[in-house]
């Protein structure tokens, strides 16, 4: 069994994944949390500690840590005797905290694609440009290497994987929906870093339709759905990380994501975008100070972890599949329902930042476990979401589905593990 985890980054994610690793530190021993601003790493020590969140009695420390730095990431993974590193940290950081883990045998999870400081929404796939060029390296060192396990990636990918595998005999459309129905009660706010958040949504969406990738642009096509507890929202194309591993793994010709934004989000980021605030490339002012006008919006706008204690309603994110079962035409929504201010009341984090941190965790008992410790590097899709989501179940994440027999809980005490092979695809996929 794998033990001790170092997680990197000390954002409202970051918190989230400590108290949770804290709560399960039976399974995952020594926990240990560091990014450049030592401070905030002992700011989220302190939070676990006050809610008296250690499973048992054990260490959790905070280290200053510069993660771009392979040596230095390297020696600090050696003297915490880390068998497993959770990166929620920037996802410009991701490939040197995979070359680290590759380097000392650490097994590496992390919740988004990386990414490149000075590109904006590379050509697909983006996991080809850099994550998956390390695959065969993993494989060779023996390195578990579980890539996008947050939840949008990572727990749609696994519903995806379930509705494949459990629920259809043909899919041919998977639409992931995110909408987040709560408020902050800023005027203007990221849920997550500002100048991750933004580059998202300047550049193209793409989306897996007719088995290839096709290319629209930001808001230029919405649907409204009556969801679960949510009501009726409207949401719209985005391009999204796990579009491209699921096009790659599981046989589907149309997969979309779908990101819901109330009108004035659109409003502001519009006129952000339109004055070329949301540019990632230096601008110099007449002062001749040389300035990146995306950090500017960033150093202004509110610290996500920092709109927890206002935040109040619900998100639901799930994928809705359609296909045929048994000859005849199907649609399933799976998805989860999570609350602001259950979140915060149990870990200081609002719900958007629940819903991210809780599954990396999950997927890091698995890996403690063996059930996922598969010595190679993988995306969700391509592990049993079984037992992934059953544990998630317990953790404060309840899958529930909504079908042709209305809606309820799903159960996954019963899932017998020959059904799938670890770390294979299943027969359908």
């Amino acid at each position: 069994m794998k033990k001790n985890v170092l997680i990197i980054g000390a954002g409202g994610v970051a918190q989230v994944v400590a108290h949770k690793a804290a709560q399960n530190n039976d399974v995952l021993g020594d926990i240990h949390i560091a990014s450049r601003t030592l401070e905030k790493c002992e700011s989220i020590v302190k939070s676990v500690l006050d809610k008296k969140a250690l499973k048992k009695p054990g260490i959790i420390k905070a280290h200053e840590l510069d993660a771009l730095d392979i040596e230095a990431t390297k020696a600090l993974i050696a003297k915490t005797r880390s068998q497993i590193v959770i990166n929620v940290g920037s996802a410009f950081i991701n490939m040197s905290v995979l070359e680290a883990c590759i380097q000392t045998g650490a097994a590496y999870i992390d919740t988004a694609i990386h990414e490149d400081p000075d590109k904006v929404c590379e050509t697909p796939p983006w996991y080809g440009n850099y994550e998956w060029k390390r695959r065969e390296r993993c494989e060779k060192a023996g390195i578990t290497a579980v890539l996008g396990a947050g939840f949008d990636p990572g727990v749609v990918n696994a519903y995806a994987a379930l509705a494949v595998d459990e629920y259809f005999d043909e899919v041919s459309s998977i639409d992931i929906i995110d909408i987040n129905a709560g408020s902050h009660g800023k005027y203007f706010a990221t849920n997550f870093d500002p100048e991750i958040n933004f580059r998202e949504f300047t550049g193209k969406v793409y989306t897996w339709q007719n088995s290839q990738w096709q290319t629209n642009e930001m808001f230029e096509i919405s649907r409204t759905d009556d969801l679960p507890v949510v009501g009726e929202r409207t949401s719209y194309l985005s391009g999204h990380d796990e579009l491209h591993s699921l096009s790659r793994n599981l046989d589907v010709p149309d997969i979309r994501f779908w990101m819901g934004f109330g009108e004035h989000y659109i409003n502001v980021f519009t006129v952000l975008k339109n004055l070329g605030l949301l540019s990632e490339q230096p601008v110099r002012t007449a002062e001749g100070v040389e300035v990146v006008p995306l950090k500017v919006v960033k150093a202004v706008l509110p610290d996500p972890s920092s709109l927890a204690p206002e935040y109040t309603g619900k998100t639901c994110i799930g994928d809705l599949v359609k296909g045929k079962k048994d000859g005849a035409d199907r649609e399933v929504f799976i998805y989860n329902v999570a609350d602001h201010e259950d979140a915060y009341a149990e870990v200081g984090s609002q719900g958007i930042s629940y819903t991210a941190g809780v599954p990396p965790v999950a997927a890091a008992i698995l890996v403690a476990k063996g059930t996922w410790d598969v010595h190679k590097m993988v995306n969700v899709e391509e592990l049993p979401p079984q037992p992934f989501l059953g544990l998630l179940n317990r953790m404060g994440l309840q899958t529930s589905i909504r079908d042709e027999h209305g809606e309820r809980d799903l159960s996954f005490d019963d899932w017998v593990p020959a059904k799938v092979e670890v770390g294979k695809l299943a027969s359908k996929r």
